[in-house]
């Protein structure tokens, strides 16, 4: 109540003398500030949305064409094709009034809109052309030359904003049927003997020939109006309509710089790590954040940053749903200390808490946490996220859709992020490979109720200072969070800690004190919180993850051999798995990005090929010659980079398939081909997470700023999940995963079957 007594700003009584009023300042002035705030906000936003809407045109070249239109009316000529003269009654001579003034300059305004459109439609053509990737390296074509220029010109001077460039990006191409099912028989070539390849390409050609048409002119109509033909399709379907856990499952991980000694605090790194978020929060909004851009020329579509705070995967019956709340309603955090929940507020509308200020309310946390007993079901609660979605759903609609509870859970789905203080004390010493596999194995999974995992964001930090990221799936993919990671550790880096461990900064305004979460969890609930947990601890014991330092060479000797590190990493991981796996290949799928495509996100390059299977086997077999390995090496990098350049201009195989599965569903028609092509599992799925990708960071002059990138879950029952990160020339990091009830898996043992391989491929090339 006596909150709620000082949100007033006055109050009146009526007496006998008559009407009584009081006012109260600091309520009137709060209530000023939050208006100027709003005010504030919303100009920004009317801008950017200005400055985004006329891009790549800007308020500059609108005075140069207002001063010519001027310029050419005062030395006779007449822009407006004689209105002026007929609104001054046919008196050529008459100084220009000022209804005259205003049609020259709304004349200038509109021609200026004209030539900003085909300004923007001209650099959207230009951005259709790919030629420029498939150029050899070092040497560009006449055309690529000329399509630079053109770029140059057409983007000029100006600093885009975040989403200046997100309307002239072009949107994804539907390839042709034949293109996509004769690259799908290329990639299961070397998968398939003779006769199983035979009765593919039956399906294949009969697919082709018959509901495959229907399908593609359909798929055809909905790219024509879609701002991506499988973007929404994928967010559905792969993720949103999946019943599994999303712990382990669909979830990943991104870690903390691996040398990190700036503090040993726990509520000093949880209260920058807030503030430094926060401020990627400000950045999104206002657009202040440099979009990237390949080669300085090619921008990367921006949307997915749109959703990277206050978000949440809302668990449903037979489907979940993403919840997104606006920049003003994610204002706080939720805080989860020693089984108790705290609602932590950051920023007013008008301003962000400094860190010492975001400190004092962590502060204040542990102080409280450290007070009373908490209930057992409110502090495995969290392990409800680990569970399968469907029984997760029927509980949190049965027991947490009213009262206290909602307002709880309400204030988790609105929360900018969820942070969660471990009480674990992790290394991440390089010497200790063990130490660096526990610490990543904690992010994934934590102790099945230290998470929540349905939360876009759920930061963690250790009693030991060290922090990590663990987060959802479905609004966006791991680049996001990795340039969020970097952003952060760089920021960190400027403003500093103070020699005790505390934050640098101001403290000034006493923030508002944490609000605990209250809830009311009846003993039916606490037993579905702990069938929840047993789910969660018998997935958690099945996991095995294991993750590998490789500082015995890196990218620089590997591009000074002129080989592409993707490349020649992916051929060392099936290498690998060759010899993991008794001379055996397997479908292996490693994940490229579309955005440079309108909302663009993933698509799968397919690295096992006729060139790829014939490296390995040169490789293990005896009597071939290290000249004869090196060639058939060359040959598959060449042949892996092509496919790589395929997916991310739109070429694969997989989105495409997908997609026309989708519509065969929607069309009701049956495909032997499609379902065959969706029912094979990926027993390796690879990925590289990219680095420096702020170019705020060197991490060759700054290696204690290197962070071993993130990993996630394995994606088949008897396969490995590999995550990788180049970091710098030197470093290479290897995350491993698997399920320890697979009799054919074993993370360290492939990790280290990784490292040797190579090892032996960097003989072939390094050593000359």
């Amino acid at each position: 109540m006596a909150e709620a007594h000082q949100a007033v700003a006055f109050q009146f009584r009526v007496t006998e003398e008559g009407i009584d009023v009081h006012f109260d300042r600091d309520a009137i002035r709060t209530a000023l500030r939050s208006l100027l705030g709003l005010f504030r906000s919303r100009y920004l936003r009317l801008r950017n949305t200005l400055l985004r809407g006329v891009f790549p045109a800007s308020p500059l070249s609108l005075v140069l064409v207002i001063s010519l239109v001027i310029g050419a009316y005062s030395i006779g000529h007449d822009p407006s094709y004689g209105v002026i003269a007929w609104i001054q009654g046919g008196q050529s001579d008459v100084l220009p009034t000022v209804l005259t003034w205003l049609l020259l300059v709304t004349q200038s305004v509109f021609l200026w809109l004209l030539l900003s459109y085909i300004q923007r439609y001209s650099l959207k053509a230009l951005l259709c052309y790919q030629g420029w990737m498939f150029d050899e390296r070092g040497k560009q074509s006449v055309v690529t030359k000329v399509w630079a220029l053109l770029v140059t010109m057409l983007t000029g001077p100006f600093k885009p904003m975040l989403n200046s460039y997100q309307k002239a990006l072009p949107r994804l191409p539907v390839p042709p049927l034949k293109d996509t099912c004769q690259r799908y028989l290329d990639s299961v070539r070397p998968l398939l003997d003779d006769e199983q390849y035979t009765e593919m390409v039956g399906l294949v050609e009969e697919f082709k020939s018959g509901p495959g048409k229907k399908m593609q002119r359909y798929l055809v109509l909905k790219s024509w109006w879609a701002s991506n033909y499988v973007t929404d399709w994928w967010e559905t379907y792969v993720y949103l309509y999946g019943r599994s856990s999303i712990m382990i499952n669909s979830n990943y991980y991104a870690c903390d710089s691996v040398a990190y000694d700036l503090t040993r605090s726990p509520v000093a790194r949880a209260a920058m790590i807030s503030y430094t978020t926060m401020r990627f929060k400000v950045d999104i909004e206002r657009e202040r954040l440099k979009p990237l851009v390949v080669l300085d020329l090619v921008p990367l579509c921006s949307a997915q940053y749109e959703r990277v705070f206050g978000t949440t995967r809302i668990p449903g019956v037979e489907a979940d749903k993403l919840a997104h709340v606006t920049p003003n309603e994610c204002l706080h955090c939720v805080v989860y200390k020693a089984g108790r929940w705290y609602k932590v507020q950051l920023a007013t509308p008008k301003r962000l808490f400094t860190p010492p200020e975001i400190q004092q309310q962590y502060e204040a946390v542990f102080a409280d946490a450290g007070e009373g007993s908490v209930s057992w079901g409110e502090e495995h609660l969290a392990a409800l996220t680990a569970w399968d979605r469907k029984s997760w759903a029927e509980t949190r609609q049965q027991y947490f859709s009213s009262g206290i509870n909602k307002v709880s859970m309400e204030t988790i789905d609105k929360a900018a992020f969820v942070m969660f203080f471990d009480e674990h004390s992790p290394s991440m010493s390089s010497d200790d490979g063990d130490c660096l596999t526990s610490y990543c194995k904690d992010l994934l999974h934590g102790s099945g109720h230290s998470r929540w995992f349905d939360k876009s964001l759920t930061l963690v930090t250790f009693n030991n200072g060290r922090f990590g990221i663990n987060a959802e799936h479905s609004w966006a993919d791991a680049p996001i969070v990795g340039y969020l990671l970097e952003y952060c550790c760089n920021l960190e880096h400027n403003i500093g800690y103070h020699e005790n461990g505390s934050c640098k900064g101001r403290v000034e305004t006493t923030p508002p004190k944490p609000q605990r979460l209250e809830w009311d969890i009846t003993t039916e609930a606490v037993s579905r919180i702990d069938a929840a947990l047993t789910f969660a601890l018998d997935k958690i014991a099945d996991t095995d993850v294991y993750v590998l330092e490789h500082s015995d060479f890196g990218k620089g000797d590997i591009k000074k051999c002129k080989i592409s590190p993707d490349a020649f990493i992916q051929m060392a991981l099936q290498l690998a798995y060759y010899k993991d796996s008794n001379s055996n290949f397997c479908l292996t799928y490693e994940a490229s990005m579309t955005r440079l495509f309108l909302e663009g996100r993933t698509e799968t390059v397919r690295p096992v090929t006729m060139e790829s299977t014939a490296f390995v086997r040169a490789m293990c077999d005896p009597n071939a010659s290290n000249e004869e390995r090196e060639c058939l090496l060359r040959v598959a990098v060449d042949r892996h980079a092509l496919s790589y350049k395929l997916a991310m201009t739109g070429k694969g195989v997989d989105r495409h398939l997908f997609c026309l599965y989708v519509m065969s569903r929607y069309l009701k028609l049956e495909s032997p081909f499609l379902a065959k092509v969706l029912g094979e599992p990926w027993k390796l799925s690879t990925s590289q997470t990219p680095g420096q990708q702020t170019g705020k960071i060197d991490f060759n002059k700054m290696p204690k700023t290197i962070s071993p990138g993130g990993g996630f879950g394995p994606v088949a029952a008897d396969g490995y999940g590999v995550s990788y990160i180049i970091q710098g020339d030197y470093f290479i990091y290897f995350h491993v995963s698997s399920f320890h009830s697979a009799p054919n898996t074993n993370s360290k043992k492939f990790a280290e079957t990784i490292k040797q391989s190579m090892a032996d491929m960097r003989d072939l090339v390094l050593s000359k």
